[in-house]
């Protein structure tokens, strides 16, 4: 996979053209109202390492920063899978209709007490949260708790899929 090959040589990932730490891999992302693809150059030019960009016109010719996808966002959740299944960390899913914030919170606290844990941030448990979260696994890491929460059917099945937890 040319991307993880790409991003392993990053110092992380973001997808926010506002927050772009030194050579970081930005992902540009689409939603109601802006166009990450629109953001690649600022990307790149405050420091980015490489953009993913899913319209060929934001690209520079001959510009080998430019990476050009089908699709970002699945580019960024299927890098995220695969990440995960490099990390060989052992992965547990946490959903439900409430309390799974503090549920994950408590669980970080508890495993932490004698394993290396990485965690949802906040209530990032999206679509885009679940796989950011994946990209910031380490070999270090004994465990990953990810909080996954749903707007609309089918949401739950998609980051399940992304996050391929071993328990939950």
């Amino acid at each position: 996979m040319k991307l993880y090959q790409l991003f392993q040589t990053c110092s992380g990932v973001t997808t926010d053209s506002r927050h772009c730490p030194e050579g970081s891999l930005f992902m540009a992302l689409k939603g109601e109202s802006f166009d990450g693809n629109a953001f690649a150059a600022q990307a790149l030019n405050d420091g980015c390492a490489y953009a993913v960009i899913d319209e060929p016109r934001y690209a520079v010719e001959g510009d080998s920063r430019y990476i050009l996808v089908e699709d970002s966002l699945d580019a960024l959740q299927q890098l995220a899978h695969y990440h995960r299944r490099q990390m060989g960390t052992k992965v547990i899913g946490i959903t439900g209709t409430n309390g799974k914030t503090t549920t994950k919170e408590l669980m970080a606290t508890v495993l932490s007490q004698s394993y290396n844990v990485i965690y949802t941030l906040g209530n990032l448990n999206n679509h885009i949260g679940v796989p950011l979260t994946l990209l910031r696994l380490t070999k270090a890491h004994d465990f990953a708790i990810i909080e996954m929460g749903a707007n609309h059917p089918g949401e739950i099945n998609t980051l399940a899929t992304i996050a391929d937890p071993d328990y939950g």
